[in-house]
């Protein structure tokens, strides 16, 4: 039987281009705005490209490429620019509700390193630019946004609008050792600088907070005071999520590089994609606590959204974690 419906596309996809590591294509789309489940604090994602070059070992969205019959590890591998992607978006913003949330940046970065090159992002911020009265919400973790600064005022003078930066830890090292391609921490603490001196509203994401690597009090401590000193509003963050092909990275991940916390890993996700909800109730305490320490904001939308990743405690330096004990705050990671 052949191939049908998205991965007959992909199979179908022009090159637009090739690197050592890397396979760009233009694929065609039926629609750029997507809706989501019933119980999202928002109703519809944008993402302009399909996979992700940063190539985040904890990624959730490589299933996204398995639906296009392709390996999860080439989530990172072959990108995919969504075509015409303003043509696509102008026809259905005719069609919804001004006051649905719109999350732009939910399966894979919206500025990633193909923005540089393909323009995709722009292309639909231009769009938004000339609408009125939308709810929108970006997420990425690369300070490339700021390229796009000028948009982003004109969107926020007519629009609500809000940019939300993904950073893990402010462990430099660490940071590279989970997000191989994404901008350092102090860039990325940099575009939250500007973009508040803008006036734009800005949001730090510890996300996904991950057991026994990131989680830790002392860790998402160092993180929100950094976050509150770039001038951040809020700091919102939830647990690991781990569907079946993120496993497939993630998990072999955790036995390579955090050796002593690989059985429990691979335990708790043989039971689920998710951690419990006691688990995630002890992280909602801490993170309460952080954010009342710092003078933050709990942003709904962010705190409804991370409430079905995952979590866990200790905090594991960079590069010393395959030496050092870990220590959880907590028993076990479920």
């Amino acid at each position: 039987m052949g191939l049908v419906g998205i991965a007959r596309m992909a199979s179908e996809s022009d090159l637009l281009e090739a690197k050592r590591d890397v396979e760009y294509f233009e694929i065609s789309a039926r629609s750029i705005l997507n809706r989501t489940k019933p119980n999202m604090p928002f109703k519809w994602t944008i993402n302009p490209y399909r996979g992700c070059e940063i190539g985040c070992k904890y990624c959730y969205a490589r299933y996204t490429h398995v639906f296009m019959e392709l390996d999860p590890q080439s989530f990172e591998e072959k990108i995919y620019a969504k075509a015409a992607p303003e043509l696509l978006l102008r026809k259905e913003l005719a069609r919804i509700d001004r006051r649905d949330y719109i999350a732009m940046g939910t399966a894979t970065d919206p500025y990633q390193p193909a923005e540089r090159r393909f323009l995709r992002t722009r292309a639909i911020l231009e769009v938004f630019a000339k609408e009125r009265g939308l709810h929108l919400g970006i997420t990425t973790k690369s300070d490339l946004i700021l390229r796009d600064l000028d948009l982003l005022q004109e969107i926020a003078q007519h629009n609500t609008l809000g940019v939300h930066i993904t950073i893990t830890t402010v462990d430099e090292r660490l940071a590279r050792l989970l997000e191989p391609k994404a901008p350092c921490v102090e860039l990325r603490l940099g575009a939250v600088r500007k973009l508040r001196a803008a006036g734009v509203c800005v949001s730090v994401f510890p996300n996904p907070i991950m057991p026994g690597i990131t989680d830790s009090e002392e860790s998402l401590d160092r993180l929100a005071r950094a976050a509150k000193e770039a001038g951040a509003m809020s700091f919102g963050g939830g647990p690991l999520f781990l569907p079946g092909a993120a496993q497939t990275v993630f998990l072999p991940f955790v036995e390579r590089e955090f050796p002593a916390l690989a059985a429990r890993y691979r335990k708790t996700y043989e039971k689920g994609i998710y951690l419990s909800r006691t688990y995630k109730d002890a992280l909602a305490l801490k993170m309460r606590r952080i954010r009342d320490r710092h003078g933050l904001a709990s942003d709904a939308m962010i705190s409804l959204r991370e409430s079905d990743d995952g979590v866990g405690s200790g905090d594991v330096g960079a590069h010393t974690h395959a030496r050092m004990p870990v220590q959880l705050d907590l028993p076990t990671l479920v």
